[in-house]
């Protein structure tokens, strides 16, 4: 017998699936996940994130089943360990081929190519697609032939070349017949330090991120612009975990924004193309990292802001790791984080421009506790959007743009809603002062004090940035 191989990664769905599909066109296919447990937890992902991929393999491996196409488990202790898996699999399979979807931080893109080299070296033939993105890494780049380090006109860049074969969606595999392989059954991921947390709001695989597109289209789509920055009230698509893990497509979610704006990505309802918008930037971060690998490597998209004197704080650290920092927003938020895997994008920003600016401790150390944390935890979005607060990266907010936590909290939860589900001992005090407690109600209530004062923050981090040198 002889088969293609597809490997599994962060693509874990059977439609509109690129390698997926090149590989079924070939003839039958057996598909493979390797699991890199520990490998994935020295590169900081905790265990929500591991249990919803997990998961989602499940839920991968079901829908496999009824193609008639088994899904093959590998555990490995480290991404080195790739090739020669991968290339024992195909044969013993006799296997002459397989197929991939890239992935781009530099990690990934050094196994893939260790891997192509393995697999050519054995005289067969192993094929990555591009198919989280629109365009490839490098497609888009400047009148000076560079990567763009500014979102705006890579946006216009990616809307102005934009075609329908880009977005055409690939072709589901047949049913097929193959009774050679005995499918392996799926081991349960092994004991994590950390419990999972938030699962039951998470049901994984592609149907329940289909079902959750449709119900954003559906009732929250049209109002996405004007309520996607308020936390207490569900607003935003929920779809980051199922996008990061590849459950569901850019393709569908485009798609479907077409079919529900009149055919148009760019203009036409304010709800779906500023969701639209997010999308771009979505991948805007992939070719970020791909363009600028110094960013896979802890360093800052700016160069010049690597001489920044962060703050060795380590009480102000865990105070904001603990949402006890004084600031019921910021607080709330990193409650939320750490009891739900997931947080508010707004809260997000808020959240890491307080340690960055008003703590001024090293914005990587806030990216780490968000990756172990979160159950959308993917590289690119996660170190962009970071170093975007930190006024380190791409369209980095100015050095000089610092929120006000309290202003933050009065004009996005007016009601305190958010503060009152996730700061419980603010709960019985006036959607006024659930904001900036007194210093009455803050010992009534048991709720520390600010950690620090927000003028002087703010002085200290524009004195922090002012002395550095001059950007080139």
């Amino acid at each position: 017998m002889t088969c293609t191989l597809m490997w599994f990664r962060r693509d874990l769905r059977i439609h509109d699936n690129t390698a997926l599909a090149a590989a079924a066109r070939q003839g039958p296919v057996v598909a493979v996940f390797l699991r890199s447990v520990a490998h994935w937890q020295r590169h900081g992902h905790g265990a929500n994130k591991l249990d919803f991929w997990h998961r989602g393999v499940v839920a991968l491996g079901e829908s496999l089943a009824g193609l008639g196409i088994p899904l093959l488990h590998r555990d490995i202790e480290d991404f080195d360990e790739a090739p020669a898996t991968l290339l024992g699999i195909a044969r013993h399979l006799g296997a002459y081929a397989l197929h991939f979807n890239c992935e781009y931080p530099l990690d990934e893109q050094r196994r893939d190519e260790a891997v192509v080299d393995a697999f050519k070296e054995a005289g067969l033939t192993a094929t990555g697609h591009h198919d989280s993105v629109a365009f490839a890494p490098g497609e888009l780049l400047t009148r000076k032939g560079d990567y763009y380090g500014v979102f705006t006109p890579f946006a216009r860049a990616w809307h102005r070349q934009l075609t329908a074969p880009r977005l055409t969606l690939r072709e589901t595999p047949p049913v097929q017949t193959l009774t050679e392989v005995t499918r392996d059954p799926a081991p349960p991921l092994p004991p994590l330090a950390d419990t999972p947390v938030g699962a039951g709001r998470w049901p994984a695989g592609e149907a329940a991120a289909a079902d959750r597109l449709e119900r954003f289209l559906r009732f929250r789509a049209r109002r996405y612009a004007s309520q996607r920055d308020f936390p207490g009230i569900a607003g935003t698509s929920e779809l980051s975990p199922y996008l990061a893990l590849g459950m569901i497509s850019h393709r569908q979610c485009l798609q479907a924004a077409l079919a529900e704006n009149d055919g148009s990505l760019a203009e036409g309802d304010a709800g779906l193309t500023a969701w639209v918008n997010e999308l771009v930037w979505r991948e805007f971060y992939q070719h970020v990292a791909a363009g600028f690998p110094r960013v896979c490597r802890h360093r800052a998209f700016q160069r010049h802001t690597e001489a920044l004197a962060w703050r060795d704080d380590e009480a102000g650290f865990r105070a904001w790791c603990d949402g006890r920092t004084g600031y019921p927003i910021v607080d709330a938020a990193m409650r939320q984080l750490v009891r739900t895997g997931w947080m508010h994008n707004r809260l997000r920003m808020i959240a890491a421009m307080f340690l960055s600016k008003h703590l001024l401790i090293d914005w990587r150390r806030g990216e780490a506790f968000f990756l172990r944390h979160l159950v959308d935890g993917e590289f690119c979005a996660n170190n962009g959007g970071w170093q975007w607060a930190a006024s380190t990266g791409t369209d980095a907010a100015p050095y000089f743009r610092i929120f006000n936590p309290t202003t933050q909290s009065r004009r996005f939860d007016a009601e305190g809603r958010l503060i009152a589900e996730y700061v419980p001992e603010l709960a019985g005090l006036s959607p006024r002062d659930r904001h900036a407690p007194s210093d009455i109600q803050r010992s009534a209530t048991g709720y520390p004090p600010p950690i620090v004062e927000h003028k002087a923050a703010r002085s200290r981090a524009l004195e922090a940035f002012k002395a550095l040198p001059a950007s080139r």
